[in-house]
C-alpha cells in the first residue's frame, strides 16, 4: 500500500444474540471491497473482535460510513450484536514486516 494511508480499527464485544452476524459480516466485507479508496482488511475474533480496514483517504472512510447498506449493518450491530465497541481512525505513515503472511 502506498504511504500514507488510513486504518479504521473496530474493536468489539459481541452480545449472546449473534444470529445473522456472520452473514452480515461477510456481506459487509464484500461491499467494502467495492468501495472507492478501499485498500484491504484484517480481522480476528476471540474474547474481543478486532477488524482493521485500510483506506486511501479520510473521504473514502466517510463515504463508507455513510453507505446505505453499511448504515443498516451499523444499526443491527448497535441493536443486536454488540455489547460494546470502539472505533479508531489512524493515519499510517510508516510500516514494516517480517516474513510472509
Amino acid at each position: 500500500m502506498k504511504l500514507p494511508y488510513y486504518a479504521v480499527i473496530f474493536t468489539s464485544k459481541e452480545t449472546k444474540n449473534i444470529e445473522g452476524y456472520s452473514e452480515m459480516s461477510e456481506e459487509m466485507k464484500e461491499l467494502a471491497k467495492q468501495q472507492e479508496g478501499f485498500l484491504g482488511l484484517e480481522s480476528a475474533r476471540n474474547e474481543i473482535g478486532i477488524t482493521v480496514s485500510y483506506w486511501k483517504s479520510l473521504e473514502a472512510i466517510k463515504n463508507w460510513k455513510q453507505n446505505s447498506d453499511h448504515l443498516v449493518a451499523q444499526k443491527k450491530g448497535k441493536e443486536n450484536w454488540y455489547s460494546w465497541y470502539n472505533v479508531k481512525i489512524c493515519k499510517v505513515e510508516r510500516e514494516y514486516e517480517l516474513g510472509e503472511l
